[in-house]
């Protein structure tokens, strides 16, 4: 057998004259350890002190003074200086032991639930950096004979103790967080609000995550993604004409690998960044230990400078923080490291930086600080952004303010089966088979030698390119190609244009036609697609001519631009 569930009387040694009760067998993985149950350690103790004479390393008799007493099977006290160290109690198991009068004090901590591993937070630090003998398997490294012992409760994954008090002081409150992040499976979290005396539960389970099938070994060759932290990353996501604020701002297609990455592989990437045993840092903390924005902190008299983002501020109400973003004036958004929501008051510290804590507001976390995926699609955790270009209609977001945001539908229409560098390609409005000249109206009359921007008579559509380009018709019947940077409402801001000659540079009259042209250029692949935001459907008109090396007879089509976007393949007739 891989280790012994009982007392075993030599694994232990046990000295009067100081009190030491120490535990000297095999270790966590050795050939055989033991574990015993605080009641089991009690009745042997107190075994031992209803000897007639101490015999051994034992040196406990009926003439020493009592070494425990029971309360309850869960929860035994240590007497008259006898005591266990932090190696004797990870061979104790279901419920607390209190020593030196309770000022030492550990703890029973019992999941239900079906996990393998656990993460244990503690006092603003993640405990397996130095210790997991919670997580330990024997010596035959079977799943059956993993300590902590998994047969004894129904249900019951792991039964282990935690010091949550030493030298007269709670640790943190006695609060503890408990995080299964087994990449593959889900992610979860449960918080012991201040453990009580015996068994303190957590529930912890875990199962296989369909979003989340790519092994770990090729996400760690992933590098499409990138990630802005901070406040400043506001995006209008929405288009609404109003930005909204993120703490984040994550790009897709910033590398090699994956070839075409999607959201999903960003919500893989980002699990994979907070997994155990992970080696990632996240706004200066380690990924084992970020969880996202817990609180967001309103705060007056700011003085001394900024709060610097990604590091910690402690509050004079007994808690610290690591802040995520900060907004430079009156807002910070925290991620609680110690203490509690009650603890967020007073003045906030960061170096010679100070302020006073005003309204602190709680934030809902998500068990993967993404959010979650539905394979195609992102929910955004609280304060999560995105760059806009990387998401959908059916991805969505919620900003710092807290209220949901949802992107716009853009699609994509492609003109493929082109020659690079030979066809030229035209997409303009379409009106039945031909092309829809007169889709905009100029307010005139233009015709200054530098002309920057072009003011329509009506609104600009909304499902026009953000850039690109369109046509105004001149007064000498020219359709001038015009390229514009942005629109805004019925004016377009245009590369600079000489209006004031002949030909194509004549002036443009009030009234006269213009037209948005989606694609206007010599083909540079064998493709040729512009993005808009869909609104309803499009009539398009599609046309392709090569005069060149290999000619061949115009192709013209009318087309639509639907909800999906839309495409079209040029037919290569042969001119010659």
């Amino acid at each position: 057998m891989a280790y012994t569930l009982g007392w075993v009387a030599t694994d232990w040694t046990i000295d009067s004259s100081t009190g030491n009760i120490r535990y000297i067998g095999d270790t966590h993985g050795g050939t055989s350890p033991s574990y015993v149950t605080v009641i089991d350690f009690h009745r042997a103790l107190q075994d031992f002190a209803d000897d007639a004479a101490a015999s051994g390393d034992d040196i406990l008799d009926i003439s020493s003074q009592t070494p425990s007493e029971r309360s309850t099977d869960n929860i035994i006290t240590l007497l008259n200086s006898f005591n266990i160290d932090d190696t004797a109690a990870e061979h104790l198991y279901d419920g607390s032991i209190i020593q030196n009068g309770g000022a030492d004090i550990y703890d029973g901590v019992v999941n239900f639930g079906n996990v393998t591993y656990i993460i244990l937070l503690q006092n603003g630090t993640v405990l397996n950096d130095t210790t997991d003998f919670w997580n330990s398997y024997a010596a035959d490294g079977t799943a059956d004979n993993k300590f902590p012992p998994n047969n004894t409760q129904p249900g019951v994954s792991h039964n282990f103790l935690v010091k949550v008090r030493s030298g007269g002081s709670d640790i943190d409150g006695r609060y503890l967080i408990g995080l299964t992040r087994e990449f593959g499976n889900t992610y979860a979290e449960f918080t012991i609000q201040g453990t009580s005396r015996g068994n303190n539960v957590l529930a912890l389970s875990e199962s296989n995550d369909l979003n989340n099938g790519t092994v770990a070994g090729t996400v760690a060759t992933w590098d499409q993604f990138s990630n802005t932290e901070g406040f400043d990353n506001s995006q209008d996501i929405d288009l609404n004409g109003t930005p909204e604020e993120y703490y984040s701002r994550w790009d897709i297609g910033v590398g090699a690998t994956p070839a075409s990455p999607n959201i999903n592989d960003l919500y893989e990437y980002t699990k994979y960044l907070t997994r155990r045993g992970t080696g990632s840092t996240l706004y200066g903390l380690g990924g084992d230990l970020f969880r996202g924005i817990t609180h967001q902190v309103a705060y007056t008299s700011l003085a001394g400078g900024t709060y610097n983002e990604a590091n910690s501020v402690t509050f004079a109400g007994g808690a610290t923080a690591q802040v995520l973003a900060d907004n430079g004036s009156d807002t910070m958004w925290i991620q609680l490291l110690t203490g509690t929501t009650a603890q967020l008051t007073g003045t906030i510290t960061q170096g010679g930086v100070t302020s006073t804590a005003s309204t602190v507001t709680n934030r809902s976390l998500s068990s993967t600080f993404l959010g979650q995926s539905t394979g195609s699609a992102l929910i955004g955790a609280y304060g999560i952004g995105v760059d806009g270009a990387d998401l959908s209609a059916s991805d969505s977001l919620t900003q710092l303010t807290g209220g949901l945001v949802a992107p716009p539908n853009n699609v994509q229409f492609t003109v493929s089966g082109l020659v690079s560098g030979e066809d030229r390609v035209l997409v303009g409005p379409g009106t039945g088979s031909a092309l829809d000249t007169a889709q905009l109206s100029v307010v005139g009359p233009i015709n200054g030698a530098a002309v920057t921007s072009i003011q329509m008579t009506t609104s600009i559509p909304t499902d026009t390119p953000a850039s690109g380009t369109l046509r105004v018709i001149n007064d000498s019947g020219f359709h001038v190609l015009l390229t514009y940077s942005s629109f805004s409402g019925d004016t377009f801001t245009i590369s600079s244009y000489d209006f004031s000659g002949t030909a194509e540079n004549d002036a443009v009259s009030n009234g006269n036609n213009a037209y948005i042209t989606y694609i206007d250029a010599l083909a540079g692949a064998a493709s040729a697609s512009f993005t808009v935001v869909y609104s309803a459907p499009r009539d398009l008109f599609v046309r392709v001519r090569d005069g060149g090396a290999s000619p061949i007879k115009t192709f013209e089509t009318p087309a639509t631009l639907g909800a999906s976007g839309g495409s079209v393949s040029a037919i290569r007739t042969s001119d010659l």
